[in-house]
């Protein structure tokens, strides 16, 4: 079984900055794709950044250029670095692992953005 740990959410001005983290835990596991998604309000959960095992990644339309993933060295932990930050990005951040055909769901972490 694998668990995710979520930390970084909070309140910041629109232009601002934040860093999203997320921990996973478990036993031999080997992520084939792990990323950041969000579910603004009225709309569907979208995908934000994706890196797979080989390193591939993906960025939505809506944050390229602002929003920087990342992983460490280990693939246990992934971030996502948010910059230039403007009140419609504020959502519920999630983060997702998939593991050949298992995927996992973080808690989910707060980014609020005013204006």
């Amino acid at each position: 079984q694998v668990q995710l740990v979520e930390s970084g959410g909070g309140l910041v001005q629109a232009g601002g900055s934040l860093r999203l983290s997320c921990a996973a835990s478990g036993r031999g596991f080997i992520p084939h794709v792990q990323g950041w998604y969000r579910q603004v309000r009225g709309k569907q959960r979208e995908a934000v950044a994706t890196i797979t095992r080989g390193g591939e990644i993906n960025y939505a339309d809506s944050v390229k250029g602002r929003f920087t993933i990342s992983r460490d060295n280990d693939k246990s932990t992934v971030h996502l670095q948010m910059n230039s930050l403007k009140p419609e990005d504020t959502a519920p951040y999630y983060c997702y692992l998939r593991v050949a055909r298992s995927e996992y769901w973080g808690q989910g972490t707060q980014v609020t953005v005013s204006s």
